[in-house]
């Protein structure tokens, strides 16, 4: 019984692995599948470049690609941190300089050198800024 026992719980170790790298490529391909249109307009983008040159044309296609790639972000939960004329949390914010501002009160964000990224209120990465002293 013991022996019958054991194996019993040996197989539903192997079962919930599988199960669990299941669930881990199901979700990898519902990410996937969310940025193959973005794909396929950089590669339509790509494409233009030979057909016609105007900067106008391609400053617009970048910048749909990159609303595209935002939506895509925000519909997984992905928020911007919000950080230039807030007060620095270093929760939130990666502080690599520091400068004398008497225009600006005292741990204030002056200036954002990377954009930090939140999801679901769990920090992906800081935001790299400098900050007025």
């Amino acid at each position: 019984m013991y022996q019958r026992l054991l194996a019993e719980f040996d197989n539903y170790k192997k079962r919930t692995i599988k199960e669990r790298d299941a669930n881990r490529m199901d979700a990898k391909i519902d990410i996937i599948t969310k940025f193959l249109p973005v794909i396929d307009n950089i590669e339509r983008a790509e494409s233009s470049f030979e057909k016609n040159s105007t900067t106008d044309t391609l400053k617009q296609g970048v910048q749909m690609v990159f609303k595209q790639i935002m939506d895509v972000m925000e519909s997984e939960g992905v928020t911007c941190i919000e950080a230039e004329g807030e007060e620095f949390d270093p929760q939130l914010h990666n502080a690599v300089m520091h400068v004398e501002d008497d225009k600006c009160d005292t741990n204030v964000i002056v200036e954002v050198f990377q954009k930090g990224y939140k999801c679901n209120e769990k920090v992906i990465r800081h935001s790299m800024v400098k900050v007025a002293n």
